[in-house]
């Protein structure tokens, strides 16, 4: 089976095309950060009209590096949410037209399911059952992953998502958008110790998170420090600091609580090199293993939806497209 993946909920395009035997055949992706900087953050519409320009030459392009072509194409996966609505409006619309036109399926993806699944393009694989850490500007939380479809949320985020918690105080350090990667590279010139913020939620049970505590902590101290490169290089430090270790003690919960030995981390803060370095130091003492997407399949992107897209189609005769939403809680997709 050969799919076509799209993904539009937000302000990147990704395109890309899976084969069930010759694996990722082609992926292509274009950002909006640049349209979007002078606006520090993402404009909905702007993003929207990005992807009506962005999306036909990318889906001709991708076929052609695949060297594809429409008539063997056996279904069209896209992102049917969560995201912006109007966003994912564009890669559904023309979606569902292809697929009409092409004679075959389409099939509305989760836009969690596609990273929660991109490691799985990796080599070696995790195999199923695994703890799933999901985090990105837009989402945080753990899920018990037992199969495609079968999913258990374990905890999430009560607030802010801990990119978006990345994204506030890049702002608030005067760093430019995207905030986050930004912040984590003045955290590299940081002196460790500096400042000390709480690690929210880590003081009681449970796997839920709270990021946005931890934001105002860095907005009181930011107040009350002087204002030079090498303060704002050691609120950098001590706020990832104070994140990743949050992150870390929840992984190692869910991990104690499931009894699995195999974590997935995946999403645009799955990126984060203190992040990456400090889980595999730890489960690799649990006795376990993490897997990580590649960097380029952290952030949105159109392979993570094809190949999502493939597991579901390859599965089931025939398939109902979806509507998108701007909001679809993961726990309530089915096995296919």
């Amino acid at each position: 089976m050969r799919v076509l993946g799209i993904e539009t909920s937000c302000d990147e395009t990704g395109v890309a095309v899976y084969d069930g035997r010759r694996g990722l055949l082609a992926h292509a992706l274009y950002s909006q950060v640049k349209l979007h900087t002078e606006y520090g953050g993402v404009v909905p519409e702007l993003a929207s009209r990005d992807h009506v320009r962005k999306l036909l030459p990318m889906i001709h392009a991708a076929l052609a590096e695949a060297k594809s072509r429409s008539e063997q194409l056996d279904g069209i996966a896209y992102t049917a949410g969560p995201g912006l609505l109007g966003a994912l409006l564009v890669g559904a619309c023309l979606a569902r037209a292809l697929a009409f036109a092409w004679r075959v399926p389409s099939i509305g993806i989760h836009h969690m399911e596609g990273h929660l699944l991109a490691p799985m393009l990796e080599t070696p694989a995790p195999a199923f059952p695994f703890v799933a850490l999901l985090v990105s500007g837009g989402h945080t939380l753990l899920v018990e992953v037992s199969g495609v479809g079968r999913y258990h949320t374990l905890g999430e985020s009560l607030d802010d998502a801990a990119g978006e918690a990345f994204d506030k105080v890049a702002k608030l350090l005067g760093l430019p958008y995207p905030g986050g990667p930004a912040l984590a590279k003045l955290a590299e010139q940081g002196t460790p110790g500096c400042f000390e913020f709480p690690r929210p939620m880590t003081d009681r049970p449970g796997l839920d998170f709270s990021f946005s505590g931890l934001k105002t902590a860095v907005l009181t101290a930011r107040k009350a420090a002087p204002d030079d490169f090498q303060t704002r290089a050691d609120l950098a430090r001590a706020f990832e600091d104070a994140a990743v270790d949050t992150l870390l003690i929840k992984c190692e919960r869910a991990l104690q609580q499931t009894g699995h030995r195999r974590l997935v981390v995946a999403g645009g803060v799955g990126a984060n090199k203190s992040l990456r370095a400090r889980l595999k130091e730890r489960v690799t003492q649990l006795g376990g293993e993490v897997f990580y997407p590649r960097l380029e399949f952290c952030t949105d992107n159109g392979a993570m939806i094809a190949y999502a897209g493939y597991l579901r189609l390859a599965r089931a005769a025939s398939s109902v497209p979806s509507a998108v939403a701007a909001r679809w809680p993961l726990d309530s997709l089915t096995a296919p």
